[in-house]
């Protein structure tokens, strides 16, 4: 299979074409593979870091992982004024000063804020350390800071535009949601369902149906669908008798059987059908119906 190319995907190449092999800052020189080793506390965390949350049950088995075993991957780094920042490993540097390591094997990279961006969304990409949140936000740094489009930025994180769209989006979200998104207790399909959503509570609101229900996304779509859906409005239809007479009436039948007496009338529809009228005579016990029927001319014997 002939090998990807691109920054996203060729990260190994850039790193290597990137690499400083000259000694600074009273560094040691980089041995043949270009690795050099630094002390911790010369590297300043990386104010572009994408990555926010590192789970404290995954660092204390890397804390344990390197106390056997050293620090297995280099540090990414750069040079900045007269310390060293880094760009990629920020969870290997926190084991690492966790472990009491004296110094840290590192590649010194020439690189500027954009490139060093892209590394650190990159390397976290591949190694699925990002939440959903995080990579919106590493996205749309690269967007707002660099001025980069939605097709440069997937170019350069190997994934393709219409990902990369998507993940942005959700960016748009309330931020009750975001925060169930970082938390990974809703998924990128969810997010995407509730953009469909006009009103931001009902988007809440259908997020919380989510955790209490364990809904997939196909059934939070069917929920949306038919939340979507217009209210059927009333048919046209028109009254066959005018409300003055019928009101009139039916104070006469009032005033005939000495009871309640609704009367509704006749209507016509739209397309000229018909829906019928009724007559409700009320009574309250059965002496009542027996006077009632006897105004209509049935007799009990006639039962």
């Amino acid at each position: 299979m002939a090998k990807k190319v691109g920054l996203g995907r060729g990260l190994d190449a850039l790193i290597q074409e990137k690499k400083v092999t000259a000694p600074v800052l009273d560094a040691p020189a980089p041995d043949s593979t270009g690795i050099t080793k630094i002390a911790v506390g010369r590297i300043k965390p990386n104010p572009m870091q994408p990555r926010r949350i590192f789970r404290d049950e995954q660092l204390s088995e890397l804390i344990a992982s390197i106390k056997e075993h050293g620090i297995l991957q280099p540090l990414l780094v750069r040079q900045k004024e007269k310390h060293f920042e880094l760009i990629a490993g920020e969870r290997r540097l926190r084991a690492a000063k966790a472990a009491n390591l004296p110094e840290v094997p590192v590649i010194l990279l020439d690189i500027g804020d954009q490139e060093a961006l892209e590394i650190a969304l990159i390397e976290n990409l591949q190694r699925d350390d990002l939440n959903l949140m995080e990579e919106a936000e590493g996205y749309r740094e690269l967007a707002d800071k660099f001025k980069l489009t939605q097709d440069q930025i997937a170019k350069r994180v190997g994934k393709a535009r219409a990902s990369v769209a998507n993940i942005l989006r959700l960016l748009d979200l309330p931020a009750g949601i975001k925060k169930m998104l970082e938390g990974g207790q809703i998924s990128a399909g969810h997010g995407k369902v509730l953009l469909g959503v006009e009103i931001d509570a009902e988007k809440e609101l259908l997020a919380q149906r989510i955790l209490r229900e364990s809904l997939s996304v196909r059934a939070l779509e069917k929920i949306v669908e038919r939340l979507k859906k217009p209210a059927k409005k009333p048919r046209a239809e028109k009254s066959d008798l005018p409300i003055d007479y019928v009101r009139h009436l039916s104070e006469k039948l009032h005033q005939h059987f000495g009871t309640a007496v609704h009367i509704s009338s006749t209507k016509t529809l739209s397309n000229g059908k018909k829906v019928k009228g009724a007559i409700q005579i009320d009574y309250y016990n059965n002496e009542d119906l027996t006077r009632v029927l006897e105004i209509l001319g049935i007799s009990s014997e006639d039962l």
